[in-house]
C-alpha cells in the first residue's frame, strides 16, 4: 500500500504532525492518517489529532478523514461516542485498507460511527471519492 507522501495529492500538504502513535496529515479540508504498527488508537490520542486539525485548519472547516491503514492497528470503536460527545463531526470518513483483520475493525467501527464508512482498497481512489464528495456538498450549500 502507498503512503500519503508517494501520491501526487501530497503536493497540496498543508502541515504534518507525527504523533507517538501515527503520522497525520492535514490539507484543506482532508485529514489523513497513518497509524503506526501495533497501535491501539484510543480517544486519548484522537484528542491530539483533533487539536491539530483545529489548530491548521481552525474548527469551522468540515473534515473529511481517510484512514490509510499501512500498518495493523486497532481501534477503540465504544471511543467514537466520546467523539460525539465532545460535539466532534466528520462529514466523510474512509479507510483505506487490504487485510482482513482491518476489515473486521471496520465493520465494528460502523456499529458506532453515526455516519457511514466507506472502505477503499487504494489511496488515490479514496483521496478523489472524497474531493467529489466535498465538491457536491459544497454546491448544495
Amino acid at each position: 500500500m502507498k503512503s500519503v507522501k508517494h501520491v501526487d495529492f501530497f503536493k497540496n500538504i498543508r502541515q504534518v504532525r507525527e504523533f507517538d502513535f501515527g503520522i497525520f496529515y492535514y490539507f484543506d479540508e482532508i485529514v489523513i492518517s497513518e497509524m503506526k504498527e501495533g497501535v491501539l488508537f484510543r480517544w486519548k490520542m484522537a484528542e491530539k489529532a483533533i487539536q491539530g486539525a483545529h489548530e491548521v485548519l481552525g474548527k469551522e472547516v468540515p473534515i473529511a478523514y481517510i484512514s490509510n491503514r499501512i500498518n495493523s492497528y486497532f481501534v477503540v470503536p465504544t471511543d467514537w461516542i466520546k467523539f460525539y460527545k465532545n460535539r466532534h463531526q466528520l462529514h466523510f470518513y474512509s479507510v483505506v485498507e487490504r487485510t482482513k483483520g482491518s476489515f473486521t475493525s471496520v465493520i465494528i467501527e460502523r456499529l458506532f460511527f453515526r455516519n457511514s464508512i466507506r472502505k477503499f482498497t487504494d489511496l488515490e481512489a479514496a483521496i478523489a471519492w472524497t474531493l467529489e464528495k466535498i465538491a457536491i456538498e459544497k454546491r448544495v450549500l
